[in-house]
């Protein structure tokens, strides 16, 4: 069975295609056929101007006409395409829907940020480590952050802030956001285990690329405080050359991090682990789930 998923965010949008095969025991085995991500940066003009202009709107619609056609080429059965942040704040989200769905077929959903949050926790990364720890999921996104507590098997702890990259970047995150932020982690995250993160989201990707961690082992917070005051110290254009990265990357990972080490040291976590897992993933195991539920 061949599944897409269509995460659009509010620094990019992902096609992701997945074929999903079933193995002996009749457990799902997802294997990655493409992914294509566009740095549509819609968080730009809506958090600025409270809609997606012109040149933007322009770009989703061709974005979407190339996914619709990827997904024809690759035989894709069944698919969802979701938008977060950026859309869900945009004056003219339902109109640019719209559009889309007149030229490209496809019908995107604007999901909540508890939404997006049990996306994440689709992927059932905390079900496979250590029960003796807790588990909080952080994914930082353009727009916004969404925190998860793992415990004994259960979700204690779920909450999306509109704390982004993109924001951070455009100077629009006010000081009581972040006490709001602080406040919220210290009092309903309480936990008599020792406690570890797993963070997602592409920046978070990018650190663990570039910090050489083996697969499978945890970066340290004392790592992300380092990164965090090296990229600082460089201009955007120095942190493109120096570290082979791309514009739309090297401007994002400085306030990215300053969420990481926020988090991390509000709730006293000291190790992160970072598997490559995101909204478009979770979208492709629910699909799955879906699907199966309904045979």
């Amino acid at each position: 069975m061949k599944l897409a998923a269509i995460d659009i965010g509010s620094n990019a949008a992902r096609l992701l295609i997945n074929e999903v095969t079933e193995n002996k025991k009749g457990e799902p085995e997802f294997t990655k056929l493409n992914l294509l991500r566009i740095p549509l940066r819609l968080g730009m003009d809506v958090f600025s101007y409270g809609e997606i202009r012109e040149e933007r709107q322009k770009m989703v619609i061709d974005s979407m006409k190339v996914f619709s056609d990827l997904m024809k080429i690759y035989n894709v059965e069944y698919y969802r395409a979701c938008a977060t942040s950026a859309m869900r704040d945009a004056q003219n989200g339902a109109e640019i829907r719209k559009k889309v769905k007149e030229t490209s077929g496809i019908e995107i959903e604007i999901i909540s940020g508890d939404e997006e949050a049990s996306l994440i926790y689709e992927n059932h990364i905390a079900e496979t480590l250590d029960k003796d720890f807790g588990y909080l999921y952080i994914d930082v996104g353009g727009g916004s952050t969404e925190v998860m507590y793992f415990e004994n098997g259960k979700m204690k702890f779920k909450k999306s802030f509109n704390i982004g990259t993109i924001r951070l970047l455009n100077g629009l995150v006010k000081e009581e956001q972040w006490k709001e932020m602080k406040e919220e982690l210290k009092t309903k995250i309480v936990s008599k285990k020792p406690m570890l993160a797993i963070g997602s989201g592409g920046n978070i990707n990018k650190i663990f690329s570039l910090s050489k961690t083996k697969d499978g082992k945890p970066m340290s917070a004392d790592m992300l405080k380092k990164y965090y005051k090296e990229f600082a110290a460089l201009t955007v254009e120095e942190r493109m050359h120096r570290y082979k990265l791309r514009e739309d990357r090297a401007d994002v990972l400085v306030p990215a991090l300053e969420i990481f080490n926020k988090i991390m040291n509000w709730t006293d976590i000291s190790k992160i682990f970072v598997p490559k897992i995101s909204v478009a993933d979770g979208l492709i195991h629910s699909i799955y789930e879906q699907v199966k539920n309904k045979a």
